[in-house]
């Protein structure tokens, strides 16, 4: 397909009604209305210039297309200027160049994580599978993790050792424990977080809690949608 066909004005016979129920603004307060957008293009000069066009050309181009939509917009265009070799996918470097506020944000925050690995507690990494202690890496099988995760996500909730058992093993997995076997496995998960190994409480005659303490971070990841997805 070629770019002008990219660029053609869409046929309007064909166009779909828009939703009622669904207008623009429907979300936003009474004393606010939409009064234009922003466009973030992720496409650096060697990218372009593989597919036959330019930035200036692509920007005029747009800038065509929209005057013919709409005649009476106001545009205004940016290039986002980055270091070489910069990493990243090209639209997230261009909307932080940009100062877009997402991104600025899911930036700092990432900044913060780096910060608090240096710092003492514990840290349970749910996004990156891993558990900081003082902030050194912490050994952990793949089994002591799922079970300390597992423990985690039900925080303050006391789990029976039968539900520990047919969550986290399989019927058909060879060393599939029984319940008593459970306390083995939790002994050794405590012994790797030391000093912290109170998070992992005893319910006696019934099972184990996770009691999160001032000095355990529990990170869950940035599951933020990215604005630049419709």
């Amino acid at each position: 397909m070629s770019n002008t066909a990219l660029l053609e004005r869409p046929s309007t016979a064909a166009a779909p009604a828009p939703a009622a129920s669904a207008p623009l603004a429907a979300d936003l307060p009474a004393v606010r209305s939409p009064r234009g957008f922003a466009l973030y293009v992720g496409l650096d000069e060697i990218k372009a210039a593989e597919a036959g066009v330019s930035l200036p050309l692509l920007v005029d181009a747009l800038r065509r297309t929209l005057a013919e939509l709409a005649p009476g917009a106001e545009t205004h265009a940016t290039v986002a200027l980055a270091p070489h070799g910069s990493g990243g996918r090209d639209l997230d470097v261009v909307r932080l160049a940009l100062h877009e506020p997402g991104a600025i944000a899911r930036t700092k925050a990432a900044a913060e994580e780096e910060t608090t690995d240096d710092e003492g507690g514990v840290v349970v990494d749910i996004s990156r599978k891993r558990v900081l202690i003082d902030g050194e890496s912490a050994a952990f099988t793949y089994k002591e993790f799922e079970l300390l995760q597992y423990l985690v996500l039900r925080e303050g909730r006391t789990i029976e050792r039968s539900e520990l058992v047919s969550a986290l093993w399989q019927a058909q997995d060879d060393e599939t424990p029984g319940e008593r076997t459970i306390d083995v496995h939790v002994r050794r998960l405590r012994a790797k977080l030391g000093r912290y190994e109170d998070i992992v409480r005893t319910v006696r005659g019934i099972g184990y809690r996770f009691d999160r303490h001032a000095d355990v971070v529990i990170r869950y990841g940035h599951g933020t949608p990215s604005p630049d997805r419709f």
